[in-house]
């Protein structure tokens, strides 16, 4: 089971390497990869600090506990009808992800997202829709 928050879900559609750093980066492959291999996986929805949260860089400004992330969270959730403290499997939030959010409402929700310019997200939305799931990675 990977503990997640709202907008982390969201983050994990349009993954496709990048991250804070190498640790960062590596962990953050793994959990997508394993969404990817196993669907089935349980998902804790969380409030605040999750599984991804937990290998940001030290030596970056730590923004998972900002106000304007928790914000993010919530309106994400809120977005998809689930709940903090609700435990769904992975496929059943893509299932509910791709009935409820478009691309378009990336920029709303992440408006302060310093990996919005990249457009990832959006394209991330963009094949949950169209049933296409969570890309294979390149090593």
């Amino acid at each position: 089971m990977f503990r997640l928050r709202g907008h982390h879900l969201l983050c994990l559609l349009g993954y496709e390497g990048m991250g804070y750093s190498e640790e960062y980066s590596a962990n953050m492959t793994r959990l997508h990869q394993t969404l990817r291999a196993q669907p089935e996986t349980e998902i804790l929805l969380v409030n605040g600090a999750d599984d991804l949260c937990d290998k940001f860089p030290p030596e970056e400004p730590y923004h998972c506990d900002d106000l304007n992330v928790h914000e993010r969270d919530s309106a994400i959730l809120t977005q998809l009808g689930v709940a903090i403290g609700q435990v769904w499997i992975w496929s059943a939030l893509e299932q509910r992800i791709a009935g409820t959010v478009v691309a378009g409402d990336v920029p709303r929700f992440c408006s302060t997202c310093p990996w919005l310019a990249y457009g990832v997200c959006e394209k991330g939305v963009d094949r949950i829709k169209a049933g296409s799931g969570l890309p294979l990675l390149e090593s």
